[in-house]
């Protein structure tokens, strides 16, 4: 059984675990973790997660925040043995849910353009391109990347 709830500073470790996992696909274009438990922790200051359970572990789980009046996610992580499963999209469908019971229009997220995988996917899921925006990770690139902006209107 997988049960949701939103994240709290103990989960910290966990998350940067799962979210370093999920994101080794892009060892291919940089070489560094994700994330770790100090900007966790600093995210849940202006946003939450979403975390995805089972009564043993931490199976999927997704950023998110209101800003501006508008719906933002990013890190969506699942564990590798679970993709492809469903889960992404039952996190995703949650968060877009909390955006519009917050009175959110919109919701946004950014992708690395590299990532095709990820743009196809989102798109499926009914998110368009908006623009690109520089990559501002301070760890350099094996090869050259920028963001892909993307937005879906929530009805």
């Amino acid at each position: 059984m997988i049960s949701t709830r939103t994240a709290n500073e103990s989960d910290a470790r966990a998350i940067a675990r799962l979210v370093n996992t999920a994101f080794l696909v892009e060892q291919f274009f940089i070489e560094r973790d994700r994330t770790n438990p100090a900007t966790v922790r600093s995210l849940l200051k202006k946003g939450n997660f979403l975390l995805a359970e089972d009564v043993n572990h931490l199976l999927g789980c997704v950023y998110f925040e209101v800003r501006e009046g508008r719906g933002y996610f990013g890190m969506l992580s699942i564990d590798p043995s679970r993709q492809r499963t469903g889960l992404g999209r039952q996190l995703v469908d949650a968060v877009e849910k909390y955006f519009r019971d917050a009175g959110c229009k919109f919701s946004d997220l950014k992708i690395v353009d590299v990532r095709t995988e990820l743009h196809e996917l989102y798109r499926r899921w009914g998110y368009a391109d908006t623009g690109t925006a520089i990559y501002d990770d301070p760890t350099p690139t094996k090869i050259p990347v920028h963001f892909i902006t993307m937005s879906k209107l929530l009805s």
